[in-house]
């Protein structure tokens, strides 16, 4: 990995750290007002930031990523100061939290995609399946850590703490951004148009191309039917098995770990194989270990059912993201990115609500089973498309010995 890519991505994954600390402390503060304050505090980090997204990837576009993620960085250091010296002062008001909650979805929407080009500006087309998967495996740890290291926080030092860390990996990326060679990240060249013109360009490009459409829908159908399992589902499926919550927190564990195996193989010897098709399989992998945790007699089958859940997942994340990535025009990076991330959050937002209805009507076990059908049957589908089945791009060529 060359030693600039290294640098920012020490800097994003602090950066991450924190924010999962922070949100953490946030939710934690939102409830103890009752759960309508917790559902507004969630909504108003949610919204503004889903609102934006294409609007943030064609300013990312236009200015430049690195540019953009400066003024974010910036911004979200001031907003961590604000907030730890207003809760330190007043206490975790919920006016304040709410207002918190606003001016990070804004300052997402914009940050998001100029942070997601990243990786493609500052590695080379051929080592691009690794450093994403450098960057996943370094994520997937994270947000595994980062929910008991929040929680000992705000019992030590409460939101203001929390914060006050926040601001500091903020200041820590805005260092490693601002030595960072601007060479790497140059505004996207040609003739200039309205914002919301280019916003739609992206998603223009990003429909109207072979590969990146069957590609996005991929990600919009994981993102609606699997991501929902583990932190909704599971937890409902576990209290109707009468299974107790440290065995319900190894299955999300077992999961983690299947898709930090799959990322750290990809880290060292590079994709799997074709980055379509192990996409595709990835979603059947990851349908067979859903319906297993659906049909699950007790906790060790569902630990096995997580572990098998984790594999497909990060077989269908580790190649999807930098199939996608690579397949991006060079002047539209942030905006397919503003994407990318606009067809993961719409289908969970509606679909965290429609699975949740359908497990209390019609039993948590029968929503399982749906979501493992449709992911598996989303992967099948997916080897109908030609383009995204037989794609080698982001794929690296095999060197033949002298």
């Amino acid at each position: 990995m060359p030693r600039t890519y290294l640098v920012w991505l020490s800097g994003a994954l602090a950066s991450f750290l924190g924010d999962s600390m922070l949100y953490f402390a946030l939710g934690w503060a939102a409830t103890a007002h009752g759960g309508a304050v917790a559902g507004l505090v969630l909504t108003a980090v949610n919204l503004p930031r889903v609102a934006l997204l294409l609007v943030g990837g064609a300013v990312g576009d236009r200015f430049g990523a690195r540019r953009v993620m400066i003024a974010g960085d910036s911004a979200m250091l001031v907003v961590s100061l604000l907030l730890a010296a207003f809760s330190y002062h007043l206490g975790a008001e919920p006016w304040l939290l709410i207002t918190t909650g606003v001016l990070i979805g804004v300052v997402d929407a914009f940050y998001l995609p100029a942070s997601g080009s990243m990786p493609r500006r500052l590695v080379g087309k051929d080592r691009l399946p690794r450093a994403l998967a450098l960057r996943q495996a370094g994520a997937q740890l994270i947000t595994m850590g980062g929910g008991p290291l929040g929680g000992v926080l705000v019992g030590l030092a409460g939101l203001a703490g929390a914060a006050l860390v926040n601001a500091v990996t903020f200041a820590l990326v805005l260092v490693v951004l601002i030595t960072i060679k601007s060479s790497q990240d140059l505004p996207a060249a040609g003739a200039r148009q309205n914002v919301l013109r280019e916003a739609a360009d992206g998603v223009r490009v990003g429909f109207g191309d072979a590969v990146l459409r069957p590609g996005l829908l991929l990600v919009a159908a994981a993102a609606g039917c699997l991501l929902p399992v583990m932190p909704l589902l599971l937890p409902l499926l576990a209290r109707e098995q009468h299974w107790s919550a440290g065995a319900t927190g190894l299955v999300v564990g077992a999961q983690g770990l299947g898709m930090v195996a799959v990322t750290l193989g990809v880290v060292r010897r590079g994709p799997l194989g074709r980055p379509g098709l192990m996409a595709a399989c990835g979603l059947m992998v990851a349908g067979l270990g859903v319906l297993a945790l659906a049909l699950a007699p007790d906790s060790g089958a569902a630990l096995g059912a997580g572990l098998v859940t984790g594999l497909g997942n990060g077989l269908f994340s580790s190649h999807i993201g930098p199939l996608i990535m690579t397949v991006t025009p060079e002047s539209h990076l942030s905006r397919i990115q503003a994407l990318l991330t606009l067809v993961q959050s719409l289908p969970l937002l509606v679909m965290n609500n429609v699975l949740g209805n359908l497990a209390g009507l019609a039993g948590v076990t029968l929503a399982v089973a749906m979501c493992a059908l449709a992911v598996a049957g989303t992967g099948l589908l997916a080897l109908a498309s030609r383009p995204l089945r037989t794609t080698r791009t982001g794929l690296e060529p095999v060197r033949k010995p002298e």
